[in-house]
């Protein structure tokens, strides 16, 4: 029998960019009737809320994938918002999905929470070897303290969770709103806007040294999957392409993906974030079989022509 077979599962976070590859991946697996709730229906930073969740779904599987989001504009905007909103989600869904007897649950935490200074590539082992950088720091360490809570009620209550490290996503559905995205969407909404509007340039932030590492989003989404299936320890597990980019080689691809042919004007004065960013990528293969399949480049070109056609329709966010 396939593992899916007669569980019932929750994906928080479903209706967002990674859930509906998360959802999609699970269709394919013939689960047929996933609980994916809005946040209008179940505020999960609300106790209640989450306690109230349980007792609708009856979930078998959790996959939590719900989090508050962006950018190094977003983060250095809100860090409270983002630290409380992410560690609230996160603890009272493992607390709560311990007392209703949820048989597993997968929380999805973040690059961001490694050191500053992490040897690269980034292996699991160093992620207490020192502190965040500092615009994402809170959302990483909320981020990691379900880590933490993962550990530590499996050693107390036997509680199945697992921990999984993503790192920078992209693809179709991204969220390209300037105000959250990323730095993939963020560029292409730039360029595609400076087409429109005849702009001979367009500001990228910082010096374009840093290094990147991306994972199109179905390919997160498989990992997860096989994560959920195959792996049952709380020893946190990286999720990556294992291939790294600098920004500067970024942003020529992306232009010309995009067809954007004006002047690329850097913003040293703005924070350039993590300086170097590449996962190893080896547990991931060993303990549940996941390697990214998608090339960089054609994950690209994908995410590049779903927002040509959802601008068009006004799909994109």
């Amino acid at each position: 029998m396939s593992y899916w077979d007669g569980k019932r599962v929750l994906v928080t976070g479903g209706s967002g960019f990674l859930g509906k590859h998360v959802l999609a991946g699970l269709a394919r697996r013939g689960v047929t009737a996933p609980v994916a709730p809005r946040s209008r229906e179940y505020d999960l930073v609300d106790g209640n809320a989450v306690r109230r969740l349980y007792a609708d779904s009856k979930p078998d599987v959790v996959i939590h994938l719900a989090a508050k989001v962006g950018g190094i504009g977003a983060n250095r905007e809100n860090p409270g918002r983002f630290f409380y909103d992410n560690l609230m989600m996160g603890v009272q869904l493992i607390e709560e999905g311990r007392k209703a007897g949820v048989k597993k649950l997968v929380a999805i935490g973040t690059v961001c929470a490694y050191p500053k200074f992490t040897p690269v590539p980034f292996k699991e082992e160093a992620l207490w070897d020192g502190y965040p950088e500092e615009t994402n720091a809170p959302y990483g360490l909320a981020k990691k303290m379900l880590l933490v809570q993962s550990q530590a009620y499996r050693a107390q209550y036997g509680f199945n969770s697992i921990f999984l490290l993503p790192v920078n996503l992209y693809g179709p559905h991204d969220n390209f709103d300037p105000s959250l995205s990323h730095v993939i969407p963020a560029l292409i909404k730039k360029m595609f806007d400076a087409r429109e509007q005849g702009a001979p340039f367009i500001t990228v932030w910082g010096d374009g040294s840093p290094t990147r590492e991306f994972l199109y989003a179905a390919d997160a989404a498989e990992g997860i999957l096989l994560a959920t299936e195959r792996y049952d320890a709380s020893d946190p597990v990286n999720l990556g392409s294992g291939e790294e980019y600098a920004i500067k080689d970024l942003v020529a691809v992306l232009a010309a993906a995009c067809g954007f042919e004006g002047e690329i004007r850097w913003d040293p004065s703005q924070p350039n974030g993590q300086p170097r960013r590449k996962l190893d990528v080896e547990k991931a293969k060993q303990l549940f079989g996941f390697t990214a399949a998608t090339a960089f480049a054609e994950g690209l070109r994908q995410t590049v022509e779903w927002y040509r056609q959802a601008r068009a329709t006004g799909e994109a966010r």
